[in-house]
């Protein structure tokens, strides 16, 4: 779901908010993998069946050079899950790890100043 935050970072940046880019950003940020433009695509669609591959591509490069990106961090795997079971009961299915942070261009001075996932 596109956050408050989000909405005025792209107002901030003069960027309207448009359907088709709230859709894609609400695609984006519900999927718990890195999702590919034919995934976003394909979703997208499912509520605004007549967007445009072009129009997804577009938007996405865009979020990207903006700073909403995802990037895949390998972790390791961690060992208290094992134990996880035993101290709660709770049967672990599966889980992750979210790093928030600002990527390389952003920490310089005068750029850009979002948080990013």
């Amino acid at each position: 779901m596109i956050t408050n935050k989000s909405i005025d970072t792209l107002r901030d940046r003069g960027l309207r908010l448009t359907r088709p880019r709230r859709i894609i950003l609400d695609v984006v940020r519900a999927t718990d993998a890195h999702p590919t433009a034919a995934f976003v695509y394909r979703r997208v669609r499912r509520r605004l069946p007549r967007v445009s591959l072009a129009t997804v591509y577009r938007n996405l490069r865009m979020l990207a050079a903006e700073g909403f990106r995802i990037d895949d961090v390998p972790a390791p795997a961690q060992r208290t899950d094992r134990r996880l079971p035993a101290r709660t009961g709770f049967e672990v299915l599966d889980h992750r790890t979210e790093y928030y942070g600002r990527c390389r261009v952003c920490r310089r001075p005068g750029g850009r100043s979002s948080r990013t996932r």
